[in-house]
């Protein structure tokens, strides 16, 4: 099976920054898409930002463009989430996720995804 695993969560003040990473292990895959998704406490899963693995095509939420820029290692199957200018409505568990399958579909919705990481925290206050 496919594991992913989220790093570089943390407690930090309002206009800081993270960078998050997400790295596979387990067996191999091939890679369609990965993304970021979060949860508040209380609060549905959301999307927070994607990339497709091949042409590097990259989507975000309304709440973060602007501010967080997704990346990859095409080769590691590794992502990344740069997150700037943080803000206290940023606090949630953070989870990466990787499609698999190599049907279109659309990657900023749960239901696209194959494989979680078990979250990472990010907390952002004053």
């Amino acid at each position: 099976q496919v594991q992913l695993v989220e790093s570089g969560g943390g407690l930090v003040q309002p206009g800081d920054s993270l960078r998050l990473s997400c790295a596979p292990s387990g067996r191999t895959f091939n890679n369609y898409a990965m993304g970021w998704f979060r949860q508040a406490p209380g609060k549905e899963r959301e999307f927070v930002a994607a990339v497709r693995w091949s042409s590097g095509f990259t989507y975000y939420a309304d709440s973060v463009k602007g501010r967080f820029t997704i990346s990859r290692v095409n080769a590691k199957n590794t992502v990344y989430l740069q997150m700037n200018s943080l803000k206290p409505e940023d606090t949630a568990v953070y989870y990466c996720a990787a499609r698999i399958r190599p049907a279109y579909a659309v990657i900023t919705i749960t239901g696209s995804y194959d494989y979680w990481g078990q979250g990472t925290q990010v907390t952002v206050s004053s």
